[in-house]
């Protein structure tokens, strides 16, 4: 049990990863606070939780608003004792504009969540972790801050913040115990990415198993990793088998590409 008598907090716990993660944490023993903008995915996480056998705390929370953040923090110690892990997991995806076509109205919103959201939570849970001897955080990061592509310019842009924020949130709390690092996962096989590769097929004419066929033949494991994959790679830097790791960016992404 690699979190036992831990309680963990994971923004972003929709379906898929962030879900995954809330799973994962709990099935190795963490109590588990849940957060998400919509009240009906967080309800649904934490009844899953439950039925591991783990305390869930649900929580409606925007990570814009930092003082929702802090809120959450607050309600974390208050009922389930304090905070020992933070997984950074919403976010926003952008427009896929290109840059001079751009609307920096939703450039601000994306930077808002990936950027300042992170930082939100992180200075809302921080004193707490400090408080209980350290702490370990994760930010879901993307392979976009290594592969660019045309029409993903503010998401790629925030995201390279937010992993050159991690490292300096490293340097700057490791005096307090708490590691701070970074997850970048590439595709992430599930409903959204099987949707998205439908759309290039139907775009290209060939079948969308083609199209999968040609973004594995890009990774060294020859498949995309599914969320429950991905969630594995944050639990490892969550735990004690990480303990001596902080600062860095870890690829989640079957080898498409090296740091």
């Amino acid at each position: 049990m690699l979190f036992e008598g831990k309680v963990a907090v994971v923004s972003g716990t929709g379906p898929g990863l962030g879900r995954e993660v809330a799973l994962g944490l709990a099935r190795e023993g963490a109590d588990v606070v849940v957060a998400a903008r919509r009240e009906d995915k967080v309800a649904k996480v934490a009844a899953r939780v439950e039925a591991l056998g783990r305390r869930a705390l649900p929580v409606r929370c925007d990570v814009t608003d930092p003082e929702a953040c802090t809120a959450l923090a607050e309600q974390a110690v208050a009922e389930l004792g304090g905070i020992d892990v933070l997984v950074a997991n919403a976010y926003h995806d952008g427009d896929f504009t290109p840059v001079l076509r751009a609307d920096l109205d939703v450039w601000r919103t994306t930077l808002e969540v990936n950027l300042f959201g992170a930082v939100h939570m992180t200075r809302a849970v921080a004193p707490h972790m400090a408080a209980r001897g350290g702490g370990r955080i994760v930010m879901v990061n993307t392979m976009s801050t290594e592969r660019i592509q045309e029409g993903f310019g503010i998401y790629s842009a925030s995201k390279a913040a937010l992993k050159s924020i991690t490292r300096t949130l490293a340097r700057e709390l490791g005096r307090d115990g708490i590691r701070v690092n970074g997850v970048h996962p590439g595709y992430i096989w599930g409903r959204s990415v099987e949707w998205y590769f439908a759309h290039l097929a139907e775009q290209r004419g060939v079948t969308p198993e083609e199209v999968y066929a040609e973004v594995a033949a890009q990774t060294s494991l020859g498949y995309i990793p599914d969320a429950a994959e991905v969630a594995g790679v944050v639990l490892l830097l969550a735990s004690d088998l990480a303990r001596c790791v902080t600062g860095q960016a870890v690829g989640a992404n079957a080898g498409q590409w090296f740091h």
